[in-house]
């Protein structure tokens, strides 16, 4: 039986992982900030013995250290480490404030990389692992009012083939997942902040994305699993775009 980790996952794409891993049978530990909200979605899920909880703040090292051990105390493996958790504030370069700067690489990278660095020895020791970064179309530039989060994201990718690159010897693979844009509770939660109503925003998208539509949170689900499962056991250092076609 698998063991996946998530770092997120009481919400949006990342709950639909949670949810299709449990499906196939898998252990799975996930994280969020609400201890109330994460502990409904084990009671609700009707596999508490396959499903840990972890209440995390990602701007504390420490919390994340904590998060790894606890995993493995639970499930004493982990197979898969999915890195899906992250946000996307809105700020170009010279409106970007170093608080924002701070919390952006904060949460979307130094909480990941530091949660990689412990993993990666439980993957060295079992000889074996998938890793999945959670990336964006942003990543090779992004738009104007997304500097800070467009650079966390590139980096990720440099992270990911750098795993890929040296760590392939402990039969460890790592990959990367752009996904395309999706009404999150963060999206929606911006739009909503900007006078854009779920509706609207769809149409807007509607009329950029080549494939006709925003991503559900359904979308990305398969090409994770495919990551995780042993189909995918000579594929790393990859990039595979669920985007509907968007490039920015």
């Amino acid at each position: 039986m698998k063991t996946v980790m998530i770092l997120g996952g009481a919400k949006g794409v990342g709950r639909e992982i949670l949810q299709s891993c449990l499906s196939k049978g898998y252990n799975v530990s996930f994280c969020g900030r609400s201890a109330e909200e994460g502990q409904a979605i084990v009671r609700e899920s009707g596999c508490a013995d396959r499903l840990y909880f972890h209440e995390l703040d990602l701007n504390s090292s420490s919390g994340i250290e904590d998060y790894y051990h606890r995993t493995l105390e639970r499930f004493q493996k982990i197979d898969a480490l999915i890195l899906y958790a992250g946000i996307t504030p809105v700020a170009s370069i010279i409106d970007t404030e170093e608080d924002l700067f701070d919390r952006v690489f904060n949460i979307n990278l130094k909480a990941p990389y530091f949660l990689v660095k412990h993993v990666l020895r439980t993957m060295m020791e079992q000889q074996s692992g998938s890793i999945v970064f959670f990336g964006s179309a942003h990543m090779d530039y992004g738009q104007e009012d997304r500097a800070a989060y467009a650079l966390t994201k590139s980096t990720l990718y440099t992270l990911s083939t750098h795993i890929a690159h040296h760590y392939a010897k402990y039969g460890i693979r790592s990959n990367y997942l752009v996904m395309g844009w999706t009404p999150t509770e963060g999206e929606l939660e911006l739009r909503e902040k900007e006078g854009v109503s779920e509706e609207e925003l769809k149409n807007e998208a509607a009329g950029i994305i080549p494939m006709g539509r925003m991503l559900n949170r359904f979308d990305p689900v398969p090409a994770v699993m495919y990551f995780i499962s042993d189909d995918s056991r000579m594929t790393t250092g990859s990039l595979l775009r669920v985007t509907g076609g968007e490039f920015i």
